[in-house]
């Protein structure tokens, strides 16, 4: 089993103790204050109370017995990159540090950081894009210029097979699983056909992707049949 620590346990810390808690995880949670402590003690195997920018007290914790360290820090830069440092210095596995802004992630990736997540970014481009459209209900943005998304299938898909529709030639994105009721299929074959008022997880780089969802539309037309609508 996996085991994490986490330092800094504000809302966001306060979230990743109990999301890693749901999902069966051993944490550990560190603050400098008290009331920060309290609330993820449920969540927690173990929880301290202490300074992460004090090089004794990280080293007594064993921070290379972790499989990730969150320094999820947010009020306070300095701090932020202090225990990134030194969680680095005392053989941490794996640092994920956060930041607000790209010149705090270029600080922290060249002392110790392996990783920078934006939480309040990250969240509001998931909400524009999530929102922006219709037809998009959830997505998931990846490494590379990537992205996940899970749309409704185009109405002039509806009774047709991934082989009629020639899909990854035609819209250069690949179907990865087809939702009935509430359960996913992740099988999908070139016999594989749609139906109306499904939901689709559609994968491909973002430049494809923008093009077929066509965000502006309400009633989800790919680009290439707006065009031919024209």
């Amino acid at each position: 089993m996996k085991s994490f620590l986490v330092i800094g346990v504000g809302r966001f810390g306060r979230h990743l103790c109990k999301k890693l808690y749901e999902l069966g995880y051993d944490v550990m949670a560190i603050d400098r204050n008290e009331d920060c402590i309290e609330p993820v003690l449920p969540y927690t195997l173990n929880s301290m109370i202490g300074d992460s920018t004090k090089s004794e007290f990280i080293k007594s914790i064993g921070v290379s017995n972790f499989d990730t360290c969150f320094v999820a820090i947010g009020d306070d830069f300095q701090t932020s990159l202090e225990t990134t440092s030194l969680l680095s210095e005392c053989g941490a596995k794996y640092v994920v540090s956060r930041a607000s802004r790209d010149t705090q992630a270029k600080f922290l990736l060249r002392n110790g950081a392996d990783e920078v997540v934006y939480p309040e970014r990250q969240l509001a481009e998931w909400s524009a894009i999530r929102y922006s459209s219709n037809n998009i209900s959830n997505y998931i943005e990846l490494p590379g210029e990537n992205s996940i998304f899970e749309c409704k299938v185009p109405k002039s898909w509806e009774g047709k097979t991934v082989l009629e529709l020639d899909i990854r030639k035609k819209y250069k994105v690949n179907i990865m699983g087809i939702k009935k009721g509430d359960n996913w299929y992740m099988t999908i074959t070139p016999q594989t056909k749609f139906e109306k008022d499904q939901d689709i997880m559609v994968y491909g780089a973002n430049k494809y992707l923008k093009k077929f969802l066509n965000f502006d539309s309400s009633n989800f037309t790919t680009e290439e049949e707006a065009e031919e609508d024209d």
